[in-house]
C-alpha cells in the first residue's frame, strides 16, 4: 500500500486506493468464508456418501448370504435324497 507523507500531494491521491484496499480485503473475508463453508458442506455430503456406501455393501452382503444359503439348502435337500 501506499504510505502517505507530509506534504507529498493531495490526500484525495491516497483515499481511492485506501477505498479500494479495503473493498479487496472485505472480497477476500467473504471469499474464505464463502471456501469454508463449502468445505463444510462438502464434508457432509461426503459422511454421508460413507453411510450410503456402507448401507449398499450390507444389502449386497445379505442378497449373497441368502443366495448361499438357498445352494445349501438346496445340496443338504439333495444329498437326503
Amino acid at each position: 500500500m501506499n504510505v502517505r507523507r507530509a506534504g507529498a500531494g493531495s490526500r484525495f491521491l491516497y483515499d481511492s486506493f485506501d477505498a479500494a484496499a479495503a473493498r479487496i480485503e472485505a472480497n477476500e473475508r467473504v471469499a474464505e468464508e464463502r471456501w469454508s463453508a463449502l468445505e463444510f458442506r462438502l464434508g457432509q455430503i461426503d459422511a454421508v456418501l460413507e453411510r450410503l456406501e456402507k448401507r449398499i455393501w450390507v444389502g449386497v452382503y445379505g442378497v449373497a448370504a441368502f443366495l448361499l444359503a438357498q445352494g445349501a439348502e438346496a445340496v443338504i435337500r439333495t444329498a437326503m435324497r
